[in-house]
């Protein structure tokens, strides 16, 4: 579908929500799509939404949030909590306080678990238990994250498939949904099937062939280190926030492993080329089955 044609087909009330893989191209679909329509954009993204982690978080920059305005960019400390449940809530806001300026919200970002939170709303699963979380973390001490990966992907494969295996807080919440029910977070999902819509949306996005996406990733690693991710990095760690949790996302956990010792620098570049290869895996598994408008790529710029 071409650009035009989207916007020839998308009804008023939809709420329209770009998705796909990392560097597709999400965020100038949603730029012209804010300018072509008087828009503004609310981000789902859970690192944008903390202060300080810009460079590699593709964070909208200072010119492009002055072209068009964007919602939930820099609203938490970075030591602060916050999960899908928190970013709906702030997202129905933001979206009622758009509309009612007579406006049109456009959702674009990559965290599709928010995504669906916002859409679909969320699975209802058992309260968190601090004693399993303190368990899990001693596993990690003692073997190392990959070791409680494992122990998910034996009791629920689907959930340890979407999950990478550094991501703690969410395999270990995983894990201990498992723990604590007898029942996996696959099966709590399925159950609920996020058929309950809490918004009429319009999924769009832009269509990359395989081998494009990855020359995209390759040239946007370079480019965010040139421009000083390293030096970004260095200076969270120096004001406290190396062990954020935004520190933990892809790019961003090299870069401090890195700083860290424990990559070697000549090596840093194609770790995180890797790292994103695999993310963007994950994201294109999810986005199969999803029903997605794709636009063509050279209609998104």
């Amino acid at each position: 579908m071409s650009f035009e044609q989207l916007e020839a087909c998308v009804e008023p009330d939809e709420l329209l929500v770009v998705v796909g893989p990392t560097a597709s191209g999400k965020s100038e679909l949603a730029m012209r799509l804010a300018e072509q329509c008087n828009g503004e954009i609310v981000s789902v993204d859970s690192v944008q939404i903390y202060r300080h982690f810009d460079l590699g978080s593709g964070k909208p920059t200072a010119a492009e949030q002055a072209r068009v305005r964007h919602h939930l960019v820099d609203i938490a400390d970075p030591m602060d909590h916050f999960d899908a449940a928190m970013f709906s809530e702030r997202a129905d806001d933001a979206i009622a306080d758009i509309r009612k300026r007579g406006r049109r919200p456009i959702v674009c970002g990559g965290t599709f678990l928010w995504v669906k939170a916002l859409v679909w709303g969320l699975a209802g699963t058992p309260p968190k238990d601090e004693a399993v979380r303190t368990r899990h973390q001693a596993l990690v001490d003692a073997h190392g994250r990959g070791a409680l990966h494992q122990a998910l992907a034996q009791v629920d494969p689907k959930s340890a498939e979407r999950l990478a295996p550094n991501d703690f807080v969410r395999v270990s919440r995983a894990l201990e949904v498992f723990e604590l029910t007898g029942k996996t977070q696959t099966a709590w999902h399925q159950a609920h099937q996020f058929q309950q819509q809490r918004h009429r949306a319009r999924l769009v996005g832009v269509h990359r062939e395989r081998e494009q996406l990855d020359a995209r990733i390759e040239a946007r690693v370079a480019r965010w280190l040139e421009q000083g991710w390293v030096e970004e990095v260095r200076s969270l760690t120096k004001r406290g926030y190396g062990d954020a949790r935004a520190m933990d996302a892809v790019g961003y956990r090299q870069v401090h492993a890195s700083l860290a010792g424990e990559l070697r620098s000549d090596e840093l570049h194609q770790a995180i080329v890797r790292a994103t290869r695999t993310y963007a895996r994950r994201q294109r598994t999810w986005l199969r089955d999803q029903a997605v408008t794709w636009l063509s790529a050279h209609d998104d710029s």
